[in-house]
């Protein structure tokens, strides 16, 4: 069985590398969780752990999930005060029969397992909402206080998408598992307890043993009113292959109502072969993927609008400016 790591993101190419060893020494899930907690960890993503952004207060909360199958899975949200919600999520799937702790009743799980604290704001992003803050017609450009400007990757690496997004990774391992994780610090300057759809089962992941793999990354409202990777998995279990599946997202997600220049759907589908498809409601999606030959990063096979891979003009005016605020 070929062993493989794909991860949402250009940024994710560093986590596959750093995951692979245990991809081949622990197994997908360790993988998947090593995927999140590297992400996580590096202060240059700003939508993810220590680097992300927080929400309109100020306030750092994480949402991650891991997944087997149906029966295995676990994820917190409106975590503030542990780093790796992957790590918690994990601990959730085999310490209880529960799949979901939310907010600080998460937190006290982390606690209870020995899970140590952290300060989840960088200094920059501080600065970053600080600044912000500070300008009150950015905020009158949202109805909910948040960011409105697409994610959009220019294949480097750097963490900086110039909107927002998550990590999402699925892994592939020698003896066949399948296995998902999502990890997010959710859409900057957010309405404080928002939670979107990293770690909720057949949202922002999904995985059935045996069938195939899922993760979505976007704006989070989108990818729940679908279940987008629920869809997925199911177009595969139905008979599908990962580009069938690709495609019946993108066309669920095209088809939605009130779609706005900085809505993005992405999607990543694996089989339980290996074989991979990825797509995009627009450009700008990026996909690291990890094997035996070593890492690359590509963007989506699919894109339901190719008309619209340029740059919004929300991201264009970010990206001149190097102002995410």
């Amino acid at each position: 069985m070929p062993c493989i790591i794909a991860s949402t993101w250009s940024f994710g190419a560093a986590a596959n590398a750093f995951a692979w060893p245990s991809l081949n020494e622990d197994g997908a899930l360790a993988a998947v969780e090593a995927v999140c907690r590297h992400a996580d960890l590096d202060p240059a993503v700003d939508s993810v752990g220590y680097g992300g952004l927080p929400d309109a207060e100020g306030k750092m909360s994480l949402d991650g999930a891991v997944m087997l199958g149906p029966r295995a899975f676990g994820g917190v949200c409106g975590l503030q005060r542990h780093q790796h919600p992957a790590s918690v999520g994990r601990l959730v799937m085999e310490r209880t029969e529960h799949g979901l702790l939310c907010g600080e009743d998460a937190d006290r799980f982390a606690d209870a397992h020995g899970l140590p604290e952290a300060d989840l704001l960088a200094p920059e992003a501080r600065r970053t909402w600080q600044v912000w803050k500070d300008k009150p017609h950015r905020r009158d450009e949202s109805r909910d206080g948040a960011a409105r400007i697409r994610p959009m990757d220019d294949g480097l690496g750097s963490g900086r998408l110039f909107g927002h997004d998550t990590i999402g990774t699925l892994a592939l391992d020698e003896a066949g598992v399948l296995a998902a994780g999502c990890s997010t610090s959710g859409l900057a300057y957010k309405v404080p307890g928002r939670v979107g759809d990293s770690p909720i089962v057949g949202h922002g992941l999904y995985a059935v043993p045996g069938v195939g793999a899922a993760t979505a990354t976007g704006t989070g409202e989108l990818i729940s009113g679908i279940c987008a990777s629920f869809v997925a998995v199911d177009t595969i279990r139905r008979g599908g292959s990962v580009v069938d599946a690709v495609r019946e997202v993108l066309s669920r997600a095209d088809a939605l109502d009130g779609l706005e220049s900085h809505h993005q759907v992405g999607v990543i589908v694996m089989g339980a072969d290996g074989g991979i498809c990825s797509g995009a409601l627009r450009g700008g999606f990026k996909v690291a993927i990890h094997d035996q030959t070593g890492g690359r990063v590509a963007g989506p096979d699919q894109v339901a609008r190719p008309d619209e891979e340029d740059l919004p003009e929300s991201a264009r005016d970010a990206m001149a400016s190097g102002d995410q605020t």
